[in-house]
């Protein structure tokens, strides 16, 4: 997914100000930095353009989950730069998930990018331009300190303490929204309620680009989606790596001023004992809790989605809220990847075949209408004809809405492209993802029918 940006009102913007052109590539996250991104410079004074060649500032916010969006990203900062050597003034900047994956190499291979931001570090942004524009870029990369804010691979080391000051909250908080601007006429909105990952898949870099999985404050999201829903949002969509694993545990991370704040997420094994916890005397907000508390606390909003949910500990009391609740989407992403099980425990996805049919088994027996999504991989290292066909297999028994089928790339930074060789020839790739196209639009045909 490509988009550009709308532009901002000149009537928001200082005299003079800078142009910006921003173009998102990737997933709804990409989606929801980007337009935070927009409201943060456009309170700052800067103003937004659709068009590229009339802009003075140029930022690329990439995506590293898939090869084809850094295809995409890289031609961009490749045409870039001959406008540069042509002799036009640009400030090209390069955020998200491939500024941080790649680092200061990435200055070192492509000198048109004047600066660099990861996705955790995008509250830096309007200082990393400041310094660009009052002291030009630098052309060595080592000494571009003041233009590169990256977590580096310290991130998971400190991020513990680092969630109790997180700046990039602030993102979020300040959230400038702009009904005329907003995409679906400003119906429609993302709220994040959890940033990062802890899982770990082998052939997936966000757990490296975001960080650790950091839980907003309920209080903090709840308040987003009543000024989304002032401001006339009907539809919100909650988002999350692993939506379902949201938990806030009350009184852990406090600010200096004593304020509940931002806090890791448990890791998989602390998930499944947090019933547990909550029994020792610990008040937490579980995601049932917070699915509930949104849609009777703001009943302005219409529509309640969220997105992407993690089929091992979906909890029954989520899918008991989701069924009791008029104005909750009867809609699941969950992710199968693979209907192998040899090929899951490579992927290091934490269930099995069987594992993901009982809860799909179980989500239809709280909403028989529910609506199933998915993804799907194919072409995983060693993948043979027999594991291809327990995935087309899984298709026939779950009564996929969609799903979303990839070719397997080796991502830099990956467990994958170090352990596994990538043995699937391509056209064996090729053949197999067009075979589940069309077996999905067949199945999709059908629920669509009924």
């Amino acid at each position: 997914m490509v988009k550009a940006t709308s532009e901002s009102s000149l009537s928001e913007s200082r005299p003079n100000a800078p142009t910006v052109y921003l173009e998102t590539f990737g997933c709804q996250m990409n989606e929801l930095d980007s337009e935070l991104v927009e409201g943060h410079l456009t309170a700052l004074g800067y103003r937004f353009t659709k068009r590229v060649g009339d802009a003075d500032i140029v930022l690329y916010n990439t995506c590293s989950v898939r090869e084809q969006a850094e295809n995409k990203a890289l031609s961009r900062v490749g045409q870039i730069g001959i406008r540069k050597r042509e002799g036009h003034r640009i400030v090209l900047g390069v955020i998200g998930c491939m500024a941080e994956r790649e680092g200061t190499a990435m200055i070192r291979k492509y000198p048109q990018i004047d600066l660099l931001c990861g996705p955790g570090e995008l509250d830096k942004l309007p200082m990393l331009l400041d310094n660009v524009l009052r002291t030009g870029a630098s052309t060595d990369a080592d000494r571009a300190i003041d233009r590169i804010a990256l977590q580096g691979s310290n991130a998971r080391r400190t991020g513990t303490l680092q969630a109790a000051e997180d700046s990039l909250e602030m993102l979020d908080l300040s959230r400038a929204f702009d009904p005329d601007r907003a995409e679906a006429g400003g119906r429609s909105a993302y709220v994040r309620i959890t940033r990062g990952c802890n899982k770990f898949c082998t052939y997936c870099v966000v757990p490296h680009t975001r960080g650790p999985e950091v839980h907003r404050t309920p209080d903090a999201i709840v308040e987003e989606c009543r000024m989304l829903a002032d401001r006339g949002v009907i539809e919100i969509t909650l988002l999350g790596q692993t939506v379902n694993h949201y938990l806030y545990t009350h009184g852990s991370a406090l600010t200096i001023e004593g304020r509940e704040a931002p806090q890791v997420g448990p890791g998989l094994k602390a998930f499944r004992q947090s019933a547990a916890a909550s029994s020792l005397g610990a008040r937490t907000t579980t995601f049932a809790d917070l699915l509930h508390r949104i849609h009777e606390e703001v009943p302005a909003v219409q529509r309640l989605r969220f997105v992407t949910s993690y089929p091992r500990d979906f909890t029954d009391d989520a899918l008991r809220v989701m069924a009791e609740s008029p104005r909750i989407c009867n809609y699941l992403h969950v992710p199968a990847q693979s209907g192998s099980d040899r090929i899951l425990k490579l992927m290091n996805r934490g269930y099995t075949r069987a594992e993901y049919l009982e809860f799909i088994d179980r989500a239809r027996s709280f909403m028989p209408d529910v609506s199933i999504a998915g993804d799907i991989i194919v072409g995983f290292p060693t993948e043979t004809e027999e594991d291809f066909e327990l995935t087309r297999s899984l298709l026939r028994a779950v009564p996929f809405k969609n799903n979303f089928i990839f070719k397997y790339s080796p991502r830099p930074g990956t467990v994958a492209i170090d352990r596994f060789e990538d043995d699937v020839p391509d056209e064996v790739k090729r053949r197999r993802n067009n075979e589940l196209l069309a077996l999905q639009a067949e199945i999709s045909a059908d629920v669509h029918a009924r």
